[in-house]
């Protein structure tokens, strides 16, 4: 990954939490100087000081023009933390946020609508290399800015770019929250084994390793899914069994899933109005 303006001007994180951690630790791995980079944290973790020893710059004045701040603080902290970074808002330096909810027309009311914004949303599969993280730029944004956001953003995992703001609610709906549907799969999945008659580490432990696996496959593999699902499926087997009740179109995982991402859309929204 090529980090040469951003070593030169610097690179600023406001917060520094799980996703920001994550972020800057796939930074440094692919070769961002530690002493390119300064934070503004005011409850550093252990992880971040040892980067400070290392020569990140902790808590300390900021560099004049950075080419990059990301907005890492928590939604409801971002009106008290931003004009700490307000002062960059020249149209110099790329301002990316990875906050839940705050939209671009927040950053242009408190910003002024000549800086350039991309607005985020990573998931928290990115604290292991795996997220997906959907992004959008303001009209202020050229080629090169969301370039360098994709940039940066893949270092824990894949981007996709919206064509419009209005997507990111249904993009927070299936990507963002999704993980928890699925974690709650496992939960669910290994409750089921152990009513067959598993004992529980052993069906909480086919259950972790069958929902990663299926997933890698799905990832991986050069067929759909929903080839994948005919490939595992003998006509008159267990599978078969138990497909005949996950995909009841009144009952089944259809009608529920989407009545899930559908409430998860509409509270977005509201979190957002």
């Amino acid at each position: 990954m090529e980090f040469d303006d951003l070593s030169a001007r610097g690179l600023v994180l406001l917060g520094c939490g799980k996703m920001g951690s994550a972020l800057l630790e796939g930074w440094l791995k692919q070769g961002l100087p530690a002493g390119a980079v300064w934070v503004l944290d005011p409850y550093p973790s252990e992880w971040l000081r040892a980067r400070a020893a290392e020569g990140l710059h902790l808590n300390e004045d900021l560099p004049a023009a950075p080419a990059l701040v990301l907005l890492a603080v928590k939604p409801q902290l971002m009106d008290e933390a931003l004009p700490q970074v307000a002062g960059f808002a020249d149209g110099q330096t790329l301002f990316v946020s990875i906050a839940a909810g705050k939209t671009l027309g927040y950053f242009a009311a408190h910003l002024g609508a000549g800086a350039p914004v991309v607005r985020s949303i990573p998931n928290t599969p990115a604290a292991v290399g795996r997220g997906i993280t959907a992004l959008i730029g303001n009209d202020t944004v050229d080629e090169a800015g969301l370039a360098l956001a994709e940039t940066l953003l893949s270092a824990v995992g894949q981007t996709v770019r919206l064509d419009d703001e209005t997507q990111m609610d249904a993009v927070t709906a299936v990507s963002g929250s999704g993980p928890a549907y699925v974690f709650h799969l496992i939960e669910t999945l290994a409750k089921a084994g152990e009513a067959a008659g598993l004992p529980p580490e052993m069906a909480m432990k086919l259950a972790r390793a069958t929902v990663a696996g299926a997933g890698q496959l799905a990832e991986e593999a050069a067929v759909d899914p929903a080839q994948l699902r005919i490939n595992v499926t003998s006509p008159g087997g267990t599978t078969a069994a138990a497909l005949a009740v996950l995909m009841d179109p009144e009952t089944g995982f259809p009608p529920l899933l989407e009545k899930a991402v559908a409430a998860a859309t509409v509270r977005g929204k509201e979190l957002g109005a």
